[in-house]
């Protein structure tokens, strides 16, 4: 009886275990970005690492030099402008950029991606203030998801609300499998 007991102890603790996996959502999604026209310009890679979740940034086809890019509040691109992406995502409340005192919007990049004269560029952050959980206060698929969005100039880092960093040019939306 005493093993009978054991295995559907065991049981139970495998079958806790796959739903909490499951409730953590998704290790690893990729996202495909595009620009105004609905030209391919490349993808953004979000995966779950230990210290939070790491967002990996490739991108063709743009101009030269540095670019500001943020996870906005909704999972719409529309061209040409992607207003429909909303606002920078920012469950915490916070103003924007890692230099603000305030502190930074969920959705901020710690530095601008580079691209290179040949119009490719890529870059890999870790961000803390987002999550994969679809139950996290924080995650990219609340309200049915956000969007990743590659603005025209470099952000400042500092200046609310988008760190003076222009027309979004390209946009990918995020959403859970």
């Amino acid at each position: 009886m005493r093993l009978r007991w054991m295995a559907v102890c065991g049981v139970a603790a495998v079958v806790a275990g796959a739903a909490i996996t499951a409730a953590q959502g998704p290790k690893e999604i990729k996202v495909a970005i595009a620009d105004a026209k609905g030209a391919d310009v490349g993808t953004a890679t979000f995966k779950t690492v230990k210290s939070g979740v790491q967002v990996k940034i490739a991108l063709k086809g743009l101009a030269a030099g540095p670019h500001g890019v943020h996870i906005h509040q909704k999972p719409l691109c529309e061209g040409p402008a992607f207003t429909t992406a909303g606002g920078h995502f920012n469950p915490d409340g916070k103003k924007h950029g890692y230099q603000n005192a305030m502190g930074h919007h969920n959705g901020d990049m710690p530095d601008n991606l580079n691209v290179g004269a040949d119009g490719k560029g890529s870059a890999t952050f870790v961000l803390t203030s987002i999550s994969l959980d679809p139950a996290a206060p924080n995650s990219l698929f609340l309200n049915g998801g956000t969007s990743i969005v590659v603005h025209e100039k470099a952000d400042d880092e500092m200046t609310d609300p988008s760190g003076a960093s222009g027309s979004r040019i390209a946009c990918g939306v995020i959403k859970g499998q």
